[in-house]
């Protein structure tokens, strides 16, 4: 699966999604993680209340999973989950290189049901006779 990161300095999760200069993609698998590419993004980019300015990001992301970032409006967060991507509020502390390895990780130990969907597989189920 795709993994994006925003970014201002390419090394930590430091960016809101609205004024993110850099998303920077990764491919993330049991196996472990790869860069892929990296947007940018300016100009007006930085306007608040331009909605207008999400559309490249949304259109970037668009084969994406999973979005980290360090924050994201309220408007902009229903946006990214209509395009299927789950968005992940960290601290801006928080390195790249860091969390690629704790999601392989999770992927290789027992992913939450949401992660395992983004992962394309299927959750499985299982109930005890008495909750049938």
């Amino acid at each position: 699966m795709k993994v994006a990161f925003c970014t201002q300095d390419m090394q930590h999760v430091d960016a809101h999604f609205g004024w993110a200069k850099n998303i920077a993609v990764y491919r993330v698998d049991r196996q472990g993680h790869a860069f892929l590419e990296t947007f940018q993004f300016g100009g007006s980019m930085f306007e608040d209340g331009n909605e207008d300015k999400l559309v490249p990001k949304l259109e970037a992301l668009a084969d994406v999973a999973i979005l980290y970032l360090s924050a994201i409006g309220a408007s902009a967060a229903a946006r990214v989950v209509a395009k299927k991507i789950h968005p992940v509020k960290v601290e801006a502390t928080d390195t790249i290189p860091a969390l690629l390895d704790r999601l392989v990780q999770t992927l290789n130990g027992n992913p939450p049901p949401w992660l395992r969907k983004a992962m394309g597989e299927t959750p499985e189920f299982h109930f005890d006779e008495e909750e049938v």
